[in-house]
């Protein structure tokens, strides 16, 4: 299934999302979909600095593999998922949508990307 395809779906299946972008391990966008405007891919930049920041902690905790990170702010909530080789998937969920319904597709399609990539 290609990239934008499972990134639409993931869209249709959380209501109020916002964008779903894929980025490769330099921050640099593959594929978008939604909402592909400079805020959604800043970011989805930045997004990736943070996920890398986590990633690298746990490693050095040897606290096992991070499957997610969400964090909430004023107009929404933001959730990144890490895939195999660098890439990693970002969410943007507007401030009324089901933050758990996002949480869990996001982790769905990272899946699905991660059989793809």
């Amino acid at each position: 299934m290609p990239y934008r395809r499972i990134l639409e779906r993931l869209l249709d299946r959380v209501p109020g999302a916002v964008s779903a972008l894929l980025l490769d391990a330099q921050g640099e966008l593959v594929v978008g979909a939604g909402s592909l405007d400079e805020r959604q891919r800043l970011i989805g930049a930045y997004a990736g600095i943070s996920l890398g920041m986590a990633l690298r902690s746990a490693d050095r905790q040897a606290a096992g593999p991070i499957r997610h990170v969400l964090w909430r702010h004023e107009r929404g909530s933001v959730v990144l998922c890490p895939l195999k080789d660098g890439y990693y998937l970002v969410v943007s969920l507007g401030p009324l949508a089901l933050v758990g319904g996002g949480v869990r597709h996001a982790e769905a399609a990272g899946r699905l990307l991660d059989e793809e990539i």
